[in-house]
């Protein structure tokens, strides 16, 4: 573990030597070898940041790291394990279940992609763990790491290649 990884509990995050209130899935940090497609919980383990989606036209380009990307309007994250392109960002039309990035809330506003179960994603064993805006401080996500909108930004421009999210149960 180095002082450029984020650090998730149950009690709150480390990074870069602060500590950050946080939130985690209704099912709380699960082990990773159970972890489900719908369960809610947030997988215990060391997974890589891989990428980072934005609004435009909520969040200036220039607030942002350059290889973050801007969320489209057809952008999507299929979440069906029948799809072929499970656990993987799709566009409209698309005829498999899926969850719309481009959210009339703010909950997508600013997202850090994890590589939970990605790039060779098996079926049911859980899509998009991301790191995200909460709702509100202590409401959990649906498994997924959630920070305050500063907090996020503030994360999001630390972030080196070798930053690493590990969530302890």
């Amino acid at each position: 573990m180095t002082s450029h990884d984020i650090v998730v509990t149950r009690w709150g995050t480390r990074f870069m030597g602060r500590r950050f209130a946080s939130s985690v899935g209704r099912g709380g940090i699960v082990d990773a070898r159970g972890k489900r497609e719908g369960d809610g919980g947030t997988p215990a383990g060391t997974h890589n940041i891989v990428g980072m989606l934005y609004r435009p036209d909520r969040i200036a380009r220039t607030a942002l790291p350059d290889w973050a990307v801007p969320i489209g309007l057809g952008d999507f994250w299929s979440e069906d394990p029948d799809d072929p392109d499970y656990n993987l960002m799709v566009r409209t039309p698309h005829r498999f279940g899926h969850e719309r990035l481009r959210r009339a809330d703010p909950l997508y506003d600013l997202v850090l992609i994890t590589n939970w179960n990605w790039p060779y994603a098996v079926p049911g064993r859980g899509s998009a763990i991301f790191v995200h805006r909460w709702r509100r401080p202590g409401y959990p996500t649906a498994g997924c790491v959630g920070f305050s909108p500063d907090d996020l930004i503030w994360i999001a421009n630390r972030i080196r290649h070798q930053t690493r999210l590990i969530i302890r149960g």
